[in-house]
């Protein structure tokens, strides 16, 4: 099979077009590295309300080759670590600088639900200056996750404001 130029359009092995984007992907989507995918995947289940799409093993041994799940209308894929082939998850790099923002209809639930099923606390929900109610949790594999609520509308002039009477000292 040759590359696919910009020109040309998707064409399954039958030549029939498909969709270059399947149903169900976004532009952006998240591919996390996980130590233990399969617990992962139960956590982001009772966490966040996951949906298991599907899941490919990987061949004579007990690790996930690729997974997808759906939180709301997002898709995530997930493989499980395997150091020596340089695919590690955050609790073997020593942390994340990455944080996966879920926009959610009432962050104070789904957080207590994500610490619930295991999550860490990083920082407890609270009214933010950018009009969301915001906290941020780490999942048991290390990736960190924001929670948010849009509460109230706020112009850039009064974000602005609001966040130059912070004490940002230590930042």
């Amino acid at each position: 099979m040759t590359p696919q130029t910009a020109e040309e359009p998707c064409v399954s092995s039958t030549n029939s077009k498909v969709d270059p984007i399947p149903n169900g992907m976004h532009t952006v989507t998240p591919h996390l590295v996980c130590a233990g995918a399969a617990a992962a995947i139960e956590f982001y289940k009772n966490a966040f309300g996951a949906v298991e799409i599907w899941r490919m093993p990987m061949p004579g041994v007990e690790k996930i080759m690729h997974a997808q799940i759906r939180i709301g209308d997002s898709t995530i894929m997930l493989v499980d670590e395997v150091p020596e082939w340089t695919c590690k998850g955050p609790n073997t790099l020593g942390g994340t600088p990455v944080t996966i923002h879920l926009q959610v209809e009432d962050a104070d639930a789904l957080f207590a639900q994500a610490v619930a099923a295991g999550a860490t606390v990083k920082m407890p929900v609270a009214d933010m200056f950018w009009g969301d109610r915001y906290g941020l949790v780490i999942d048991p594999c290390g990736h960190q996750w924001s929670i948010a609520t849009h509460v109230r509308d706020v112009t850039p002039e009064e974000m602005v404001k609001a966040m130059g009477k912070m004490d940002c000292q230590g930042a």
